[in-house]
This record gives structure tokens, C-alpha cells and sequence, in this order.
């Protein structure tokens, strides 16, 4: 197949194709883009919402606003999804809200306390060991059926969901993308407008150097033409230390679960000197709990929010609902770009020109200072069936040394799921920072509470001991 051909018809797996929210946002991307057009297939263990987005991606196609021409398919197998897949979207919810309810509010009971819960943490440890094994399912799956495609993963916890792809399937072609650097450029532009009154500067006109973890991310440079933004960042951490900064949009912290005001970002930049790159709420999950998570008026304090699985619950059955009315024609489906660059990414790997983007790969010498083959968040060039992660220099030895006690947690992690190893998984989980003012006794209880609460997602663990 040449390649106009190749372009014309491209096969995109996507896994989780029952999502209300991703593969919603995929669907508004496509419908923006003419110049790749082909099939989604769409698998989710929920059959009936992958064919309830099936009737929705469909009904975008006689639309005039839309140029995209894309052809969705619900199919009731991964292996159907995944057979002549040039591309595999990974955006799955491992397990249910209750078993995220546990994750994040059953650590409240021994004043432990998460923003998001999903990627460290007690949290993010006991997502993971029930997300490793759907993992490791997937890179089987695709090692048998799509050895070749490109796969993208949007499934948190992000770290280790692309580590599990590598250990399993070496040769696999995978990637991780998050948006949370996105935000910090985004922060930086309006850094540009409110220190030096330049106005409508584009996230993408800031250029930066990652380095570090998902969601534990750092920029050691950062410009914007020939503007070293660095310096201008202290004088505006300065300025916004104690307030806090959002912009246009004061005070919206308080009435959103997902909003900041930057107040943990500027306190890492005084402390460590360089500029942390994800948001508040993820950042704060990675140090010891007296900093950020200590209770909830210490959160009330640094002005970000706890996210509580009961909001998360209920915009699950609004958006269930509206699902019903888009794929029944009552409610029309808004285009709205999502701002990822997912479909920038595949354009890239089809020869369509190259992009630059921070990604998840493992280390293969692009950041210093941390393990071969620990997945770590760097830039990388997309090019033609190519992604090239750029060498990025290291972290100072204080960030450093945080960030590497959160790799081999996550290494620990990775083989208690694989070999079903409780005692290993207790090391991991009683090693991590939010962590830090429980006794081992009450760290253990806790494992066990937790571990017992998502049991049917860890095939090859006892429990018959433990108390409900």
C-alpha cells in the first residue's frame, strides 16, 4: 500500500471505545482532520457503550461542519480490534468508581489524604495492581495480532501502564501521552501577557525541556523567541507566591475539582529552582503528605481541591445519559478540539509532517541520573514511523533523588503484580511518601483494607484471610 493509500485508510484500534470522554474527544479531532481518514474500531468490555459510540461517530459523517471521514465499528473482541490495526488508542477506567472510591477516600480514614489518587499514593499503588494485569493482557493481545501497529496510551497510572507494555512486548511501539506540560506552557503564556504585556502567545510558541515522570515533570529551560523564561518565572513566582495565580479566572479553584492556583508549582520552584510541570494536584501526591496533603485545610491553604469520587460518580450518569441523546439524535454532538496532540502524533508517524512532543518511552539514555528502561517523560521527535526521544540532559540531585524513589516503587510494584507478590507490594506501598506519618502497623491495616477492596481484579491473590 503506498502511502497516499496508507493515509486514506487508516485502522485505529481503540481499547476503551466505550468512553464517554476520550473517544468523544478523538471523535471531535477526526471530524477536524482531512487529510488521514479511515475505521475506529471500537472495543470496551461494555459492549453497548462501544456500540453506543459507534452510532455516534457515524452520525458525524453527513455533517457539514465536519471534514474528517471516519467509519466507526463496535467489535465484541480485542482480537478483532486489533487485527490490521495500524494504530492502538489505550484509554481504559481499571476497574470501577467503587474501586476508585477506595483508592482515594479509604486513606481518609487513617488521615491520609489525595487529590487525584491515580498514579502514586496508596491510591495510585492499588490502581495500579489491578491495572498491571489488564496490561499485561493488552501487550499479549497485541504482540499476537498488531505487532507493528504504533500504540498510544492514555491510561494512568501512566508510568507503569507503559512500562507494563515494554515488559511484556520489548519490541512494542508504544508511547504515553499526557496534557500536564500542556497546562504549565499555557501557564507561561500568560506569564508572557502579565509580566511583559505580550499578548496571545500559543502554548506551542513556548519551548521546553522535560524531564522526569509523568505527572512529576520539571522544565529546566523554557523561552519563548529569545526570551529566557527562567528568570522572568522567579520574578513571577514572586509576585503571585502567596495569592496564588489564575489569571482571568480568580478564585475558580474553589468551585473546580481540577483547577489550582499554582501555589504548589511556585513553592517547588523556590524550594528546587527549577519549574515543576504538572498540575498541583498530581505534584502534591509525589511529596511527603505534611507538604501539600497534611488535612484538608492545609489543601484549602495552597488553593487546589480534592477530588471526591462521588462528583466523579455523577458526572458518570450525566454523561451516560447524554450518550443515550447524542446516539439517538436528541442531542447534537458539539465539535469541540481537545487540545491533545494525538492526531498530530499519527499524522507525524504517517509522514505528515514532524512534531515535537513530550512522551512516556523508556530510558534509553535520554535522561541521566535514573535506571535503563525506567519510563520516563521527555521530549521526542515524531517523524515517519519514527519516535525519537531527545536527549535531555538531568535532573539537580535533590529532584533527582525524589523522582528515583518513585521509580523503583513503581519497579516494585510492577513485579509484585506480575508474580501476585504481596509482601513485595506491601515494601512499595509502605515506601511511599504520602505515607510518611503512618505507623507500619497502620500502613499494613491500610494495604490490606485497600488490597481486600479491588480483590476481584488481582486473579492469583489469596484473600481468604483477610477481614472484610
Amino acid at each position: 500500500m503506498n502511502l497516499e493509500n496508507q493515509r486514506k485508510n487508516v485502522q485505529i484500534a481503540y481499547i476503551g471505545g466505550g468512553s464517554r470522554g476520550w473517544a468523544w474527544g478523538l471523535m471531535s479531532d477526526l471530524a477536524a482532520e482531512q487529510s488521514i481518514s479511515g475505521t475506529v474500531k471500537l472495543y470496551d468490555v461494555n459492549y453497548e457503550a462501544a456500540k453506543q459510540n459507534e452510532r455516534i461517530g457515524n452520525g458525524l459523517r453527513d455533517r457539514e461542519d465536519v471534514v474528517g471521514e471516519w467509519d466507526y465499528e463496535a467489535v465484541p473482541t480485542l482480537k478483532e480490534a486489533l487485527t490490521g490495526a495500524d494504530f492502538v488508542i489505550i484509554s481504559i477506567l481499571p476497574g470501577t468508581f467503587q474501586e476508585m472510591k477506595s483508592d482515594v477516600h479509604t486513606p481518609e480514614e487513617y488521615g491520609i489524604y489525595q487529590s487525584v489518587g491515580d498514579t502514586v499514593g496508596p491510591g495510585g499503588m492499588v490502581r495500579a495492581l489491578r491495572t498491571i494485569p489488564l496490561f499485561v493482557e493488552i501487550a499479549k493481545e497485541i504482540r499476537e495480532h498488531s505487532p507493528n501497529a504504533w500504540v498510544i496510551n492514555y491510561t494512568n497510572p501512566m508510568s507503569l501502564c507503559t512500562r507494563t507494555l515494554y515488559e511484556v512486548f520489548p519490541e512494542i511501539k508504544a508511547f504515553g501521552c499526557c496534557h500536564e506540560v500542556f497546562g504549565t506552557q499555557k501557564l507561561l503564556a500568560m506569564m508572557l501577557e502579565d509580566m511583559e504585556g505580550i499578548e496571545n502567545v500559543q502554548r506551542s510558541d513556548i519551548k521546553v525541556n522535560v524531564l522526569g515522570i509523568n505527572h512529576f515533570t520539571w522544565l529546566d529551560q523554557a523561552s519563548y523567541q529569545n526570551i529566557d523564561l527562567i528568570p522572568l518565572y522567579e520574578k513571577f513566582v514572586d509576585k503571585y507566591y502567596v495569592s496564588g495565580f489564575e489569571g482571568k479566572k480568580e478564585g475558580h479553584w474553589m468551585n473546580d475539582h481540577f483547577a489550582s492556583a499554582q501555589r504548589v508549582k511556585f513553592d517547588l520552584f523556590k524550594k528546587f529552582g527549577l519549574i515543576a510541570a504538572a498540575g498541583d494536584r498530581h505534584l502534591a501526591e509525589f511529596m511527603p503528605n505534611t507538604w501539600y496533603l497534611k488535612d484538608r485545610e492545609k489543601v484549602k491553604e495552597w488553593k487546589f481541591g480534592l477530588t471526591p469520587v462521588d462528583w466523579r460518580i455523577q458526572k458518570g450518569k450525566e454523561l451516560h445519559e447524554k450518550g443515550k441523546r447524542l446516539a439517538q439524535g436528541e442531542e447534537s454532538f458539539v465539535l469541540r478540539p481537545t487540545g491533545e496532540e494525538g492526531v498530530l502524533m499519527i499524522k507525524a508517524l504517517l509522514g505528515l509532517g514532524d512534531i515535537v512532543s513530550n512522551v512516556n518511552l523508556p530510558n534509553l539514555g535520554q535522561m541521566d541520573g535514573v535506571p535503563q528502561n525506567a519510563v520516563v517523560e521527555t521530549n521526542a521527535v515524531f517523524g515517519h514511523n519514527s519516535v525519537q526521544p531527545i536527549v535531555s540532559g538531568g535532573l539537580p540531585a535533590p529532584i533527582n533523588n525524589m523522582v528515583l524513589r518513585h521509580i523503583h516503587i513503581q519497579e516494585m510494584t510492577l513485579r509484585a503484580a506480575i508474580d501476585c507478590d504481596r509482601e513485595l507490594a506491601l515494601r512499595a506501598f509502605t515506601q511511599d511518601p504520602l505515607l510518611s506519618t503512618l505507623s507500619p502497623e497502620e500502613a499494613e491495616e491500610l494495604f490490606e483494607k485497600m488490597l481486600f477492596n479491588t480483590k476481584s481484579y488481582l486473579p492469583g491473590w489469596e484473600f481468604e484471610a483477610v477481614k472484610q
